[in-house]
């Protein structure tokens, strides 16, 4: 099978011509040129086969499914209800023969994509990718928690020695200190005795040379008597120098060091142990159950929203020096909230889901809407203005800006196209490219707001006050009308298809049943709605996002 955008064409390959493609028969599985085509499509035989562009083939060219038997070689072409197995025309007598309900693959296959059983796997599987989602959220968590840990677990080990050497340091100077006090106060010790001793060396001394001069110099008389003063004196300081001497201590200076710090140094071989404690996760997967899609069309099962409630998760205002207008609002895929202010301040404004304001955002013209195209681009529409810009959601640089032939105000995306409400009664679908592959005419005019979901238009007319929902080439599907809605000015849609409607002549939300059949009003002015203009759903978090035209913001859980 040929890949790219140069695929030729099948019927004249046979004829060894080679022309490109412009249109791919998923019936046949070729692609076919202009005049090929027209010969298909007026063939009996092949009339009926589904065509499509060559653009549309692209999305699906790498998506594998057999339609051959893998035992027999045959096409595919019945289905077996009791087994649920699809079967061949070789299968069919020789292990199904008895089986009652082997029926044509092709009976009702023509309605199959409105089939509860398509709906159903579509639902499972974007069920599925929430769940991951939530499960790479969880675990990026995760991970950041432990870098968080290892960084307090350091943070202690770096504290404890910080506190280990602040009490060392204290310690040791009070046994420096005490040190120092008690070998001063040996050292006085020491001293007083020295002191005293050098008095008498110093006494005797002179005694000594008085003794030499009296003998020398003094008569007989004085010599007896001086010899009993000094010889009383010298008698007198002896008795004192032993009885100082008897008392004299030596002293020995010496430590013993703390046991615990002796331990420390000696035998602590770790400063602690990291310890690991496991315990279940939070983290949950639910399994969706697998359905196996049926043949016959199913009705959809009804999910009841009688049981849907709001419960606020945060609320605030908006914080401007002027006035505000809020037009537009979105979920960014990082949980953030973007708002259009359709004021001459010409800004988007984003706020954290926890109310802190982010960034304000210059933009080329007050901006109307706003919607997510993937991670990392938006588009913005203004109402008075005769374009749309594509913007990079994190440099908020414009990347493509597609030019009109009128102003467009509300915009959403499906599958790679916009759908924009052009003038009052038109929905205008184009590629990212600006270039516009079909125009859809609304029956009346008053078209105000539009949302794209999973194969599915919803929009709603301020003039006939209707809520309608229609496939994506404009076959109706239903409408919806209640005294609540009396000028809906934005819509948004569910995973379930439910249509939430936001009326800023009634100051109410509602919510529209996906069949169109009820309705039940959610929010209304005492709950603070005051001229709600703009509401966004996040279908990973189930959330919704409400604003008012006054910068009074609003995000709920669905439950």
């Amino acid at each position: 099978m040929a890949t790219g955008k140069h695929i030729p064409c099948g019927p004249c390959s046979v004829d060894d011509v080679t022309k490109n493609a412009w249109r791919w028969c998923t019936s046949c599985e070729e692609g076919l040129c202009e005049d090929c085509e027209h010969v298909h499509r007026r063939s009996k035989s092949s009339r009926n086969h589904r065509v499509i562009s060559i653009e549309d083939y692209s999305k699906i060219e790498n998506v594998s499914i057999s339609q051959i038997c893998e035992h027999h070689g045959e096409n595919l072409e019945w289905f077996c209800k009791s087994h649920d197995e699809v079967l061949c025309v070789v299968c069919v007598p020789s292990k199904h023969k008895a089986c009652f309900d082997v029926i044509p693959i092709s009976v009702n296959s023509a309605n199959l994509r409105q089939s509860s059983g398509l709906s159903d796997l579509e639902e499972t599987i974007e069920g599925t990718l929430r769940n991951v989602k939530q499960c790479i959220r969880n675990r990026e968590s995760a991970t950041k928690e432990i870098e968080k840990q290892e960084l307090e677990v350091k943070t202690m080990v770096l504290d404890t020695r910080a506190k280990i050497n602040g009490q060392l340091d204290k310690l040791q100077e009070k046994l420096l200190h005490e040190l120092r006090s008690t070998s001063q106060t040996c050292k006085s010790k020491y001293m007083k005795i020295l002191q005293k001793l050098k008095s008498t060396e110093e006494m005797l001394t002179k005694l000594r040379e008085q003794s030499i001069h009296t003998k020398q110099f003094s008569s007989d008389i004085q010599v007896f008597l001086g010899m009993r003063q000094v010889n009383k004196q010298v008698g007198s300081e002896v008795e004192s120098i032993k009885n100082e001497i008897s008392v004299t201590k030596d002293f020995t200076l010496k430590i013993t060091i703390d046991g615990l710090i002796e331990k420390l140094s000696n035998e602590v071989e770790e400063f602690g142990k990291i310890f690991v404690s496991e315990s279940a996760t939070n983290l949950e997967f639910r399994d969706p159950k697998l359905d196996q899609a049926q043949i016959e069309i199913n009705v959809p099962t009804t999910r009841d929203i009688s049981k849907t409630k709001l419960q606020l998760h945060k609320s605030f205002q908006i914080t401007s020096t002027n006035t505000l207008n809020v037009a537009g609002c979105v979920i960014l895929p990082n949980g953030n909230l973007l708002m259009a202010n359709a004021t001459k301040d010409n800004q988007l404004i984003e706020y954290s889901d926890a109310g802190e304001h982010i960034r304000d955002i210059p933009v080329s013209d007050p901006p109307c809407d706003i919607a997510v195209l993937d991670l990392d681009r938006i588009v913005v529409t203004y109402e008075n203005a005769s374009y749309i810009e594509i913007i990079n959601r994190k440099t908020f640089n414009v990347e493509k800006k597609i030019s009109l032939q009128y102003s467009c105000l509300k915009v959403s995306q499906e599958d790679g196209l916009l759908y924009v409400v052009y003038g009052k009664d038109k929905i205008q679908v184009m590629d990212l490219s600006g270039k516009q592959i079909e125009t859809l005419k609304i029956t009346s005019e008053g078209l105000s707001c539009v949302k794209t979901s999973r194969q599915k238009i919803f929009y709603a007319n301020y003039n006939t006050k209707q809520v309608h929902c229609c496939r994506l080439n404009g076959e109706e599907l239903w409408k919806f009308e209640c005294d609540s809605i009396k000028f809906p000015y934005d819509i948004t849609s569910d995973s379930y298809h439910n249509v939430y409607v936001a009326d800023s002549v009634s100051k109410s939300l509602t919510i529209v049943q996906h069949d169109g059949k009820y309705s039940k009003t959610l929010l209304t002015e005492s709950d603070g709605l005051n001229r709600p203009t703009a509401v966004d759903f996040d279908t990973d978090k189930r959330t919704l996002l409400i604003c008012n035209a006054g910068g009074n913001v609003a995000l709920y859980n669905v439950v």
